[in-house]
């Protein structure tokens, strides 16, 4: 209960740091706005009720790859990615390999992810292909201060998870979210997304439901700051991502892990852009301590 209580209060404390900077912005905005150019940038607004800002950062590529958090920014390029992520928990461990492939059509970002699984204990190993992830996604509010410092994008995305391998998985998943994207400065940004799974199909798990959560900090060093060999740009990231039980014998149980780590965009070969993350991941309360003790994560990801 306590750590249950802690959880509540970090993403308490984060989205109120979010609302405050996004008010403070938009006070400051409000000044700005009588000059002509911020208001032919007021005017130049398009999208679903005219609530998108040219200026947005969201449709630059600003925002990095995470390790963790399900990804929320725009992809203007086709974009491959191989990940894996590796956990151990006493005699458990358990082994994620997945590819995965993303294209925006505009402002809609589409997703599709193969995962496979290896799970061991030492009872027993159980492998296979996990549910395959389609996904959708889209911004539908941005916000951006009149120097640029503020940039926020509030979307909405959709994944439905297909279950391929009973030794893994039977049931169907749904899973709805919001996200936010935020960009303070010229290098610091954090992507925030929340999701309510809910799992269809018969078993145990059928009809249980879950609160997610995910936070991706990140603060971007170009290679005119930081000149490393080959070297684009220099990413730390540090993420939190979590879910909480909604129902069943699960209500109330949360499960907290983070990650400390980072992204090198390479330069580029020829046409494509090569990236490589690589993260250390631990348990930040004792659900999540239950089945992961400690791990890596890695993503290599090819824009073409």
């Amino acid at each position: 209960m306590i750590f249950q209580k802690r959880t509540a209060v970090r993403i308490i404390e984060i989205l109120s740091t979010v609302v405050f900077f996004h008010t403070t912005a938009m006070a400051d905005n409000t000044a700005a706005l009588a000059s002509s150019n911020s208001v032919n940038a007021a005017d130049s607004r398009y999208g679903l009720f005219d609530w998108l800002d040219p200026r947005s950062a969201y449709t630059q590529e600003f925002f990095p790859q995470p390790l963790l958090v399900d990804d929320t920014s725009l992809q203007k390029d086709l974009e491959l990615e191989f990940s894996s992520l590796h956990t151990q928990a006493s005699d458990q461990q358990t082994d994620t390999v997945a590819t995965e492939v993303q294209k925006s059509f505009g402002l809609l970002t589409l997703d599709l992810s193969i995962p496979y699984e290896r799970d061991a204990d030492a009872a027993e190993v159980s492998q296979g292909i996990g549910n395959i992830s389609l996904g959708i996604r889209y911004p539908l509010y941005q916000f951006v201060s009149a120097n640029g410092f503020f940039d926020t994008t509030f979307g909405v995305g959709m994944e439905i998870g297909i279950p391929v391998s009973p030794a893994i998985s039977i049931n169907t998943e749904f899973d709805p979210k919001v996200f936010n994207d935020l960009k303070l400065g010229e290098h610091f940004s954090l992507q925030s997304v929340f999701g309510y799974s809910t799992l269809v199909g018969r078993g145990d798990n059928g009809g249980l439901q879950t609160f997610e959560y995910g936070f991706a900090f990140a603060y971007a060093i170009p290679h005119n700051e930081l000149p490393l060999p080959r070297i684009q740009q220099f990413t730390p990231m540090f993420e939190l991502v979590g879910q909480t039980g909604l129902n069943k014998g699960a209500a109330g149980q949360n499960s907290l892990l983070g990650s400390m780590g980072f992204r090198l965009d390479l330069k580029p070969i020829g046409d494509m852009q090569p990236s490589l993350g690589l993260g250390y991941v631990f348990p930040i309360d004792n659900g999540a301590y239950a089945e992961v003790h400690w791990g890596i994560a890695t993503s290599l990801t090819f824009e073409f």
